[in-house]
């Protein structure tokens, strides 16, 4: 009997253990977004990036960037599937950036540069959002000012 509660009790601690690791731990897209912004730190000053692709840290295929107060709704109708609560950007300074790779989010940005320390600049929007794929070697001007990474994209 002894030996059964001992038995048990170790399985149940596990279990509580594996739940409170996944609990804690990063989604990719988070995890994802940190090596994204960190890969930058090298650029000191402003420098041209001409595959972006090669850049980044992680796999993609398909980029989204969403003009401001885009709604939650559209920006997960064009993605193709609700993957985390996600904010409508409230200001026009404000980046709203979704990677996707396989159909599945493997980056997401959100906010003014000066919290993400990175900001993307696509230029004008012609409707809610810009869909851009790692085949079209995306262009960008990164100028570093107070450790924030500024990308406008070359088109």
């Amino acid at each position: 009997m002894k030996k059964k509660t001992v038995v048990s009790a170790s399985i149940f601690s596990i279990i509580i253990i594996l739940i409170f690791v996944n609990l804690f731990k990063d989604e990719v897209w988070e995890e994802n977004a940190t090596k994204l912004k960190a890969s930058f730190h090298p650029v000191s000053g402003s420098a041209i990036i001409d595959d972006f692709a090669t850049w980044t840290p992680f796999k993609w295929d398909t980029l989204y960037s969403f003009s401001p107060y885009t709604s939650k709704d559209i920006i997960y109708n064009t993605v193709g599937y609700k993957w985390d609560k996600i904010d409508e950007t409230v200001s026009e300074g404000m980046t709203q950036i979704v990677f996707v790779n396989d159909g599945k989010v493997v980056c997401y940005l959100y906010g003014h540069p000066e919290n993400n320390n990175i900001g993307f600049d696509f230029g004008e929007y012609t409707g809610n959002y810009i869909k851009l794929t790692n085949e079209q070697k995306l262009r960008f001007k990164v100028t570093e000012l107070n450790n924030i990474y500024y990308l406008d994209y070359i088109k």
